[in-house]
């Protein structure tokens, strides 16, 4: 049943707060709750909210803009309410939409990646520097104690032209949504995807065009934008697969989630012609393995600790994750107990929010540190970040632990 549609202001609206039984399971499992007693939960925020909103945008609570929309609510949900969704509708429709620079900076991914091409090294520098962050604070509301991802030289997209004609050769071929992350800040992750799948014999194609995916869009007010961006993604989607590769995959757990299942009901995007060959790359990995298309692995004799990042637990899709890991020879993995790490993408490094997202991490990053493992490893880039900025140890993608173990 598609409890979503489009209305005639031009919104996506959600009716499936009709469902909601007022257990407040959601609110138990609500990291931000937890983390601050001034939020008053999913719950409330989320399908007792929207019955008052409907009636009048006076009842919109100024509290809605901490929800991180880390969709733990839904996954404790017993009656399938897609509250993170409600809330992140309402303060579309109904929130306070004015200009914020910060906000434009921190979501058009895109756009800053252009910007910095070719400037890396001296972006990195200027705000790694305390004089410059203490800028950002004052002026942008962007928090000093934040550690920002490095811009790395070269984009992925121009890294993958010495490789691309070699990748037709394969019979097998998927394509690739590499992400703005990949392509602006960590580019190895997009070469290691590369040397894995071609260890299995199928080949990598990049769309001609992709845009981001649309997550920090959302997350700060710009639908509108993102709107657009993914109607270009999904027609890429489908001239890429109707152009002879199997499927696309992606390797942010967060992208995959949105492009497979938020587009129709946060953007009122289609994708039914392509969504049932979106996946996340470990879903992907997992079924191949399955199938007996494993590469020649060495064993990596490592100790790791697996962090599961929020969105992926919400696509239920954690299990192909260590189903991949359990295939790597000499790996001693543990799985870190399931708590939020608190930067929820851009969440974290806005000022007003810094306190509220570490105090979320605070469990995480002392089982980490406890841990005595080697590497940790998630599914998830600002996962990543976040855990690499809060404790002593280096974070892993699993595809690039798989690049390591490759014969």
């Amino acid at each position: 049943m598609n409890l979503f549609n489009i209305n005639s202001g031009g919104f996506t609206s959600d009716r499936s707060f009709d469902q909601c039984l007022k257990c407040t399971a959601c609110t138990s499992q609500c990291p931000v709750a937890l983390a601050r007693p001034d939020f008053p939960g999913p719950k409330q925020c989320g399908p007792d909210g929207e019955r008052l909103r409907l009636k009048s945008p006076d009842f919109l609570d100024d509290a809605l803009k901490y929800c991180t929309g880390c969709k733990r609510c839904e996954v404790a949900c017993p009656s399938d309410v897609r509250i993170a969704d409600i809330i992140a509708l309402a303060k579309d429709k109904y929130g306070n939409n004015s200009f914020k620079v910060r906000d434009f900076v921190l979501s058009h991914t895109d756009m800053m990646g252009t910007l910095t091409r070719g400037t890396a090294p001296l972006v990195n520098k200027l705000t790694s520097i305390k004089p410059v962050k203490m800028l950002m604070d004052k002026g942008l509301g962007i928090d000093q104690r934040r550690t920002f991802p490095a811009y790395a030289r070269k984009s992925f997209r121009s890294q993958y032209k010495s490789v691309a004609a070699r990748q037709e050769n394969f019979v097998r071929k998927v394509s690739y949504f590499h992400g703005c992350s990949v392509n602006n800040n960590e580019p190895e992750l997009g070469m290691d995807l590369i040397k894995v799948l071609n260890a299995m014999n199928i080949g990598v194609r990049l769309m001609k065009k992709e845009k981001c995916c649309g997550v920090p869009l959302v997350a700060n007010g710009f639908h509108k934008k993102a709107r657009a961006n993914g109607e270009l993604n999904m027609a890429s989607f489908e001239e890429s697969l109707n152009g002879g590769s199997e499927r696309v995959v992606a390797t942010s757990s967060s992208c995959a989630w949105m492009l497979k299942d938020e587009y129709p009901h946060i953007l009122g995007v289609s994708n039914e012609n392509v969504q049932s060959r979106i996946s996340f790359i470990t879903r992907f990995l997992a079924n191949e393995f399955k199938s007996g298309n494993i590469p020649a692995m060495k064993p990596v004799n490592l100790k790791v600790a697996y962090h599961s990042p929020c969105h992926l637990i919400r696509a239920g899709g954690v299990i192909h994750t260590l189903k991949t890991l359990w295939e790597i020879p000499g790996l001693e993995l543990t799985q870190l107990d399931s708590n939020c790490c608190g930067i929820a993408g851009t969440y974290g490094f806005k000022k007003e929010n810094y306190e509220t997202s570490q105090s979320v991490g605070d469990k995480l990053f002392k089982q980490i540190e406890a841990s005595g493992c080697d590497y940790v490893v998630t599914d998830c880039e600002t996962c990543k970040w976040q855990v690499e900025m809060s404790t002593s140890k280096k974070v892993l993608h699993p595809v690039t632990l798989l690049a390591m173990s490759l014969a």
